[in-house]
């Protein structure tokens, strides 16, 4: 991840351009530790066209009481600070890259 994202509040960052996909995660949630290689990997397919960041529950709870969030690992794909699309549990990165591409589609076409 960029260091200007890191200086970007939450909420300026899911408002950009760039569809950005948050891995709302814990330290002791065991699924949870498996999304890192998994998002490296979707960074590696994608590139540019997306920004991933990771969100601690227990450190941000106003903000995953904010998007509901009721489990985790939850991913939430945002664009222009809309939210795309939001699911919990682990995704393989060609099936994340694939719903990412669909729902962007979607939006695009709206």
């Amino acid at each position: 991840m960029s260091t200007d994202i890191k200086q970007k509040s939450f909420s300026e960052v899911i408002r950009g351009n760039t569809p950005v996909l948050v891995d709302f995660y814990a330290d002791w949630c065991a699924p949870c530790r498996m999304m890192p290689p998994i998002l490296k990997e979707l960074k590696k397919r994608m590139g540019d066209d997306i920004n991933i960041i990771k969100i601690d529950t227990e450190k941000n709870p106003a903000v995953a009481i904010r998007y509901q969030v009721r489990s985790i690992p939850t991913l939430i794909l945002f664009k222009n600070g809309q939210v795309l699309w939001q699911q919990a549990g682990v995704m393989q990165a060609p099936q994340l890259e694939s719903m990412i591409k669909q729902k962007l589609a979607a939006y695009e076409s709206a």
